[in-house]
């Protein structure tokens, strides 16, 4: 059974759905493209220190894309609203993939506001000798590949053990990546360049940056640049570990966040 709740909370942009669950220190988590369950091990990881708020993304989970929100400063803006009608100050603010893209700019818009950051493997930068692939076309049987160390365990991790390739599975998850592609896509499509690259300086907080060496989504190269744009900024690579490091190597990825707090 899982430790996490789902809850709710009123922001200027409606009612959005969270995950909570755990002790201690606050700490917010953004999942990626992917979405996220009450089940992911990353979530369980992390409470085990931390008491700790994942609010699901417009699009995800039992949300609706909001068409409001058009741009990523739209989605930042967002996810502080959600934030502080949450109650928290200066939360530990962790983003996965695309979440990692959202919380890069949530410090960097609000540098006074995040004293304490983990990115892993995030989005938001581009280097065209290291083209990231486009997700938004890759079928699911091709995603194992790009998003785990051992793409045959990832399949199972991917698919909570049913086969990729069956019928019922495949039609619940095109509709369900349908619908979070869309919203996915304002941030992520065609390339995930919204100009991060030019405010990374602005983020003042104590960051560490983890990265699977494995990953084949957005390759580890991509470390170094979120390193050089974040003063003091540390990097933590997760051997034996893919783009889902927080599905395959939870416990490596909370030993990182508990360094920042």
């Amino acid at each position: 059974m899982s430790i996490m709740q789902q809850k709710t909370v009123q922001t200027p942009h409606g009612t959005i759905p969270y995950l909570e669950g755990g002790s201690g220190e606050p700490l917010v988590f953004l999942h990626g493209a992917g979405g996220m369950t009450a089940q992911d091990p990353i979530l369980e990881a992390l409470s085990a220190t931390h008491h700790v708020y994942a609010p699901f993304l417009p699009g995800y989970g039992e949300t609706d894309d909001n068409p409001e929100l058009r741009d990523m400063l739209d989605y930042t803006l967002h996810t502080w609203d959600v934030v502080r009608a949450l109650g928290l100050r200066d939360p530990v603010l962790v983003g996965h993939s695309m979440g990692g893209m959202i919380a890069a700019e949530m410090a960097a818009v609000c540098p006074n506001d995040v004293s304490r950051l983990v990115l892993i493997a995030p989005a938001g930068l581009w280097k065209d000798d290291h083209p990231i692939p486009d997700m938004f076309t890759l079928l699911p049987f091709e995603l194992p590949q790009y998003l785990f160390h051992d793409p045959e365990t990832g399949a199972k991790l991917m698919t909570a053990g049913a086969r990729i390739d069956d019928p019922e599975f495949l039609k619940a998850y095109l509709v369900r990546n349908a619908r979070q592609l869309g919203m996915a896509g304002k941030l992520l499509f065609p390339v995930p360049d919204r100009g991060l690259a030019s405010r990374l300086y602005r983020i003042l907080a104590k960051t560490v940056i983890v990265w699977g060496q494995s990953d084949r989504l957005i390759p580890p190269v991509y470390a170094k640049g979120f390193e050089a744009g974040i003063s003091g900024s540390q990097v933590v690579e997760v051997p034996e570990a893919g783009h889902m490091v927080i599905l395959e190597k939870p416990d490596a990825v909370a030993k990182a966040v508990a360094s920042v707090t």
